[in-house]
Order: structure tokens, then sequence, then C-alpha cells
């Protein structure tokens, strides 16, 4: 029975998720998920393929994600945006106006980025995509590092970012991450998580923001222990597992 309740970024969102928790998924299988024809999701496809968020075969789509890789930028801007946006609204929530703030790249901190762009601050963003979201904010002070956008991500990476922030002091980082474990926090990129370091090593407070899943991940480059986080700000959906981990290794778990 098809669902004509359903709109085209619900459809596009539960495509992605399932496409992205099996591999791979044939229309016939996405038709069924979704509620709705063969015909519609052909034409989902179509457009998902065309954004780079998965890859179109004929007969269905498989996902782009590699085993030991991040997933694109794309496809995690389109996952979890309420919960983003939760935690973002929990972390402006903790910044006092007049405070200097590092922000991390990565799509949650670029959430942190929106929520902050109505405050009366000083910001430096660590990626194009924040810095874009930032310009033009009346009466937020913006700085702009140096560095080499990363594709995709446009996260600023190499030795001009890591000057521009041995050159500050700041009261407050946020800090994104790929995993974060009680054995510490881990990043796919080398030069991404150098930035990171530099980031911990530039604030007074750090900050980080991560969904549930990042609990259960260890990337390739180690960032940092736990102890070296003031606090991470989470949802609630985590696991108290994770929470108590957490804390024993050295830092406080804000849910929301």
């Amino acid at each position: 029975m098809f669902n004509a309740g359903v709109t085209a970024d619900d459809r596009h969102r539960r495509i992605l998720d399932a496409v992205q928790q099996t591999g791979q998924l044939s229309v016939a299988q996405l038709a069924e998920l979704t509620g709705t024809s063969e015909m519609t999701v052909r034409r989902d496809l179509e457009q998902l393929a065309a954004a780079n968020l998965i890859e179109r075969y004929r007969g269905g789509a498989r996902s782009l994600a590699l085993r030991g890789e991040d997933q694109p930028f794309a496809v995690r801007d389109h996952e979890g945006h309420d919960a983003k946006q939760r935690i973002a609204a929990a972390v402006a929530d903790l910044l006092v106006d007049g405070e200097a703030v590092v922000v991390d790249s990565g799509t949650t901190c670029l959430e942190v980025a929106r929520a902050l762009a109505p405050r009366r601050l000083t910001v430096m963003p660590m990626s194009l995509h924040a810095a874009n979201a930032l310009t033009g904010a009346p009466q937020l002070r913006l700085l702009l590092p140096g560095g080499e956008p990363r594709p995709g991500e446009l996260a600023l990476t190499g030795p001009l970012a890591e000057s521009a922030l041995a050159a500050l002091r700041f009261d407050t980082a946020v800090l994104g991450c790929c995993g974060l474990t009680a054995a510490g926090l881990t990043a796919f990129d080398l030069a991404d998580a150098a930035i990171k370091r530099a980031v911990i090593a530039s604030a007074r407070r750090v900050v980080a923001v991560a969904e549930p899943a990042k609990f259960s991940r260890t990337a390739l480059a180690f960032v940092a222990p736990v102890s070296a986080l003031s606090m991470v700000v989470t949802t609630t959906d985590a696991t108290e597992e994770d929470v108590a981990a957490l804390t024993a290794a050295g830092t406080i778990v804000r849910t929301v």
C-alpha cells in the first residue's frame, strides 16, 4: 500500500539510512520500505546519486561508504539532523556572550556554528561550511584561519591552520569526532587529527559533540584521551554503558 503522506525528504532519509545499514538494496525492496511505487523510488535514487549520496546501479543502489573510511560529508549532513540541532542548542547554552570560541569541522559542528550565528561572540570556524554559516552575522566577530580545505568536508587543515590555532587562546573549543570511546577520541584523517589536537591545545574548555553511534567506533588516528575533554554533549539515546565508560575515563557527559 502506497503512503501518500510521506514527503520526498522523508523517503530520501529512509532510503539513505537503509542503504547505509545494509550496503545495497534493490528498487523493489526500497519501494516496499518507503511504501511508494518503484517509479518514485527510481526518481529518488537518481536525485540521491546526483547529490553523491549513494551509488546507483541498474535495479538498485549501494552505499558509498568504504570500510575503514568516513562517510562522505553530504551523506552525514543528511543524517540525524534533529539530534544535531538539539546538541547544537545545548552547546550554545553553555556559552556566555563575549566568549572566544573555536568550532571544529564536521556536520554536528556545522549545526553548532548555525546556532551561534545570532550570538555576541568571537568565533573561529575550522571549515568553510561553518565560515559560510557565520558570514554576515550582525553581532558576531568572525576570525578566519588559513589552511587547505579538504574536498567535501571543506575542513581547513595543514600548517597554516595549525599556526593560526597556536597564535590564539580560546575560552571554549567545540570539537567534533569520528570515534569516541573510553580509549580516546579518534579521527579518520591524519591531517584532521592534527588540527583537533591543536584545537584542544588552544582552549581553556573543550566540549566534544557526538551522536551515540560515535561511541562504538574507533577511527585510524588517535587524537587525545577522554580526559582532555571538559564535556561531551550527546543525545538521550546514548546507552548507560557508554555514558558510564566516558565518565569513568575522565569527562562529564551531558545528554539532550
